[in-house]
């Protein structure tokens, strides 16, 4: 019964949320696409409930400079100042609420990760894909971006086990707490942790 209550809640606060911030979401767009000259979108491809891809929808933090190859500098060196803020205040995944409206996603669930990561997931961990990934999680609130993969998912698991409508609460309070704070973020994971593919690629070979 909760899953069909959750995803009614998902298009009712979502579409509140754009509504309430449309004139934020604007501002930003607007500010993004003169400080880039380009489009103000990151899209990328994601799965979401069942493994089906989708495109999520953020907004831009990075530009797109190039090495003399052709070849995307880092992100860091790529990261801009106003990115940094964006990050930082969370305003880069509000785009999000759209793939929430649409039913991509949902405000709460395990975080969608790379397309590529998929062939790495252990077999207890696959149930993360039994629900709509969401903006914020169980994982993410345990600790945003300082968590290892491992960690990461046990809380991901634990999450869908105990799915319930007063856990969601629980997530979505603790949430805009470490929002407004903007505790927990890690502008570049990389200096952290490694890519899943390449954390597990002995594991899977």
């Amino acid at each position: 019964m909760y899953p069909i209550l959750k995803r009614l809640f998902d298009i009712i606060l979502s579409f509140i949320g754009l509504l309430l911030l449309f004139p934020i979401l604007m501002i930003v767009a607007i500010i993004l696409t003169i400080d880039f000259k380009d489009t103000p979108f990151f899209t990328q491809k994601r799965p979401g409930k069942n493994e089906k891809i989708f495109k999520v929808l953020k907004f831009k933090t990075m530009n797109n400079k190039r090495d003399k190859n052709g070849e995307l500098l880092p992100d860091t060196i790529r990261l801009t100042p106003l990115g940094i803020f964006i990050r930082k205040t969370s305003i880069d995944e509000l785009p999000q609420l759209i793939n929430v409206l649409k039913g991509d996603m949902s405000l709460i669930g395990p975080r969608p990760l790379l397309v590529k990561y998929l062939p790495y997931y252990k077999a207890e961990e696959r149930i993360r894909f039994s629900v709509r990934p969401g903006i914020t999680g169980l994982a993410q609130i345990s600790g945003r971006n300082y968590m290892s993969w491992d960690e990461k998912f046990t809380k991901d698991i634990y999450y869908v086990e105990h799915l319930g409508f007063v856990q969601d609460v629980q997530i979505f309070y603790k949430t805009l707490i470490k929002v407004f704070k903007t505790s927990d973020v890690e502008l570049d994971q990389s200096s952290y942790m490694a890519d899943l593919d390449i954390e597990r690629k002995d594991l899977f070979n």
